[in-house]
């Protein structure tokens, strides 16, 4: 592969388990080419007969500071967003699953991605959260994906507050399967003992199993929260407003319009 990918692709475990690693540290910012490396990486080996789990994370100190701002901005988020979008159904479709390890700061956009996949294994210092309120705006998949992991009122105190929980308190409300000093051994560990065991055949037909309402329901979700944010929030000044001032390194200035 490339120097240049942002994402290091390649099979493990005998051709049983991809490895999915992004590789831009410190920040893994999931831009553009990230989320369009992903997404070849899973289109890729979709149709792997022998492959029985996946394994996503990160090069460095921090799973990835969430996505990019300047491709949050009104020009371009449309793009941004439908890429990511298709981006998380395709994790939540793919046919075996998806284990995801976190270190440091998991935010934003890089949360929602790991929300695609299925249990996260996190350090117990670990920062999770979703902190685009801050911004002056929302974060539409988190929207979907966090009320699936978490509590109503759990999703809505992360959505709203956008603040942060350690790896130990999300271990607390849900949103976290297991934690770890070493969480790409404990999800290679967990692999190794509960899916590479499985015939794959199987194991596709029961993630295909659990997932079908679901999968139903987030692709007209998603469609919903894009509309929302596209044609109703960026059209506010403070949207704007945030975005901009994040940018210039300000504070924002709030006309609440």
């Amino acid at each position: 592969m490339a120097e240049s990918s942002p994402l290091k692709v390649w099979l493990d475990r005998d051709g049983a388990l991809l490895r999915l690693r992004l590789a831009r540290p410190k920040a893994n910012i999931c831009d553009a080419a990230m989320i369009a490396a992903l997404q070849a990486a899973l289109d890729a080996h979709r149709g792997h007969a022998a492959l029985r789990g996946a394994l996503l994370d990160a090069e460095g100190s921090h799973f990835s500071f969430g996505a990019s701002v300047e491709e949050h901005l009104a020009e371009r988020c449309a793009g941004m967003l439908a890429s990511l979008h298709a981006l998380i159904l395709t994790m939540v479709e793919f046919p075996k699953p998806i284990l995801v390890a976190v270190r440091g700061q998991c935010l934003g956009g890089g949360l929602e991605i790991a929300m695609g996949g299925g249990p996260i294994f996190a350090t117990p210092d670990a920062q999770l959260g979703q902190p685009e309120m801050k911004l002056g705006v929302f974060a539409p998949a988190a929207s979907c994906l966090l009320p699936w992991r978490v509590n109503q009122s759990a999703a809505e105190d992360l959505l709203w507050s956008g603040r942060s929980v350690s790896g130990t308190q999300a271990q607390a409300i849900g949103l976290v399967h297991a934690l770890a000093d070493d969480p790409e051994a404990a999800a290679l560990a967990y692999f190794d003992e509960h899916l590479a065991p499985k015939s794959a055949a199987a194991l596709a037909c029961a993630v295909a199993a659990v997932r079908a309402p679901r999968v139903r329901e987030l692709r007209e979700r998603l469609a919903e929260v894009e509309r929302l944010y596209l044609d109703t929030l960026m059209k506010t000044h403070d949207a704007n407003e945030g975005l901009a001032a994040f940018l210039a390194r300000r504070q924002p200035h709030w006309e609440h319009r």
